[in-house]
């Protein structure tokens, strides 16, 4: 080789600073979280399995057995040594040694709506603003992989969706119901060369429009999401919200369930390159008859929650997913006088698997008496934080929103403890 001259040098140098300078985010936050020599590549989709309103933490992630405030309910043991879940998850239970589980995690907000928007955003509500969800999020932060579908989506959705906010409304989650229907809106039911008179006719009436208040038309972003539209209807990928064509032993591993099948579909959707999938399983608002009505919960999300687990595990596709199990709340150590359980902001469980989550760690723990506070309680900005850290997105980057107002993506700092 020839010597290194000083203008060879230098050239490297700043080659070597421009390349330094163009390193991608993600890539920068998955070795600073990585072990020395041992770089993690972070997540590349999150699918958020939502216990639409406020699961029992006693009757799921952190059962108290034999305690007053368990009220009979029982727990059986996992495959996490020395962790226990509540007795209606034996199948999760066999996998927990994926998971990391939240115990301590507190909100300020104890209301359906503001919980959920608390939750799903890592803000509480604000007049001023409308912020984006974490599946909003990704999909503005990470590229789009050339995919022609949307990249957020809810299946199951309840009233309270995962929303753009100031991001805008393209982030805003599509919505489709049960995978055992086509997803809709998607086939066209005229002729080819009718449909092709239809847009021809579309686009004088856009260009008459356009006239005298381009950019005002341009704003409605009215033919952008026309042409996405029409690339989803044409589009190969279409067919992963279709889960007939799976094996039939694996659609009975998930459970003949709609909320089992949207498990499945959210599977083949990450597959395909769709950054965040929200698949929503209501039912959990337990202020009456809370043990009866949980076990049939716990029924359809404990076939559903492993098959999820063990399928992204044997396609190798664990590591590249976020598995989220939350709700906007828990429930009351005490039992109403109508045995139900109320809102309990002070104290719930969440679960995390997959991509960038140190498993086999349970952070946090509840008072087994139900009256003081929780031993290290995460709070909801620290759980986007961490969240948006698996993925590789900066959870302090700065953002504008429409009235001007300068806001963070999270408020809290990502967990170390939950991070690999």
């Amino acid at each position: 080789m020839e010597p290194l001259s000083r203008r060879h040098f230098l050239a490297h140098a700043a080659f070597a600073g421009a390349a330094a300078w163009l390193t991608p985010l993600s890539e920068l936050l998955a070795r600073a979280a990585a072990p020395p020599g041992k770089p993690r590549q972070p997540a590349q989709s999150i699918i958020l399995l939502w216990m639409a309103g406020g699961p029992s933490q006693l009757e799921t992630f952190d059962p108290h057995p034999g305690k007053e405030i368990a009220y009979g309910t029982g727990a059986i043991s996992t495959a996490l040594k020395g962790v226990q879940l509540a007795e209606g998850l034996p199948r999760t239970a066999e996998v927990l040694d994926s998971f990391a589980i939240i115990r301590s995690m507190v909100s300020k907000e104890g209301d359906h709506e503001r919980g959920t928007y608390t939750m799903k955003t890592g803000f509480r509500p604000d007049p001023t603003v409308v912020h984006p969800s974490i599946g909003a999020v990704i999909c503005h932060e990470l590229p789009s992989l050339n995919t022609e579908i949307p990249r957020h989506v809810s299946i199951l959705p309840d009233q309270w969706p995962g929303r753009g906010g100031y991001l805008g409304e393209q982030y805003d989650a599509f919505k489709t119901d049960d995978p055992i229907n086509p997803v809709p809106d998607t086939q066209s039911f005229l002729p080819s060369s009718r449909e092709a008179q239809r847009l021809k006719h579309l686009d004088v009436v856009e260009r008459a429009f356009q006239r005298g208040r381009k950019s005002r038309a341009e704003a409605t972003l009215h033919r952008e999401t026309v042409a996405a539209a029409r690339r989803m209807m044409s589009s190969e990928q279409l067919k992963a919200f279709d889960v007939s064509s799976e094996p039939l032993a694996l659609r009975r591993e998930y459970g003949d369930t709609p909320f089992g099948r949207a498990c499945l579909a959210a599977r083949r959707l990450t597959e395909v390159g769709v950054r965040c999938v929200e698949v929503t399983l209501s039912g959990w608002d337990t202020h009456a008859n809370n043990h009866a009505l949980t076990a049939g919960r716990l029924e359809i999300l404990d076939p559903a929650l492993a098959a999820l687990i063990n399928d992204l595990r044997r396609r190798d596709l664990l590591d590249r997913t976020l598995v989220v199990v939350a709700g906007e709340f828990g429930r009351t150590p005490r039992l109403n006088p109508a045995a139900g359980r109320d809102h309990w902001p002070n104290g719930f469980s969440v679960a995390l698997a997959g991509g960038g989550i140190r498993a086999g760690t349970v952070l946090g723990e509840t008072d087994p008496e139900g009256k003081a506070a929780p031993k290290d309680p995460v709070t909801v900005g620290e759980l986007h934080a961490t969240m948006m850290a698996a993925v590789g997105v900066d959870p302090n980057k700065l953002n504008q929103t429409p009235i001007g107002r300068t806001v963070r993506f999270a408020e809290g700092k990502p967990l170390a403890a939950l991070l690999k």
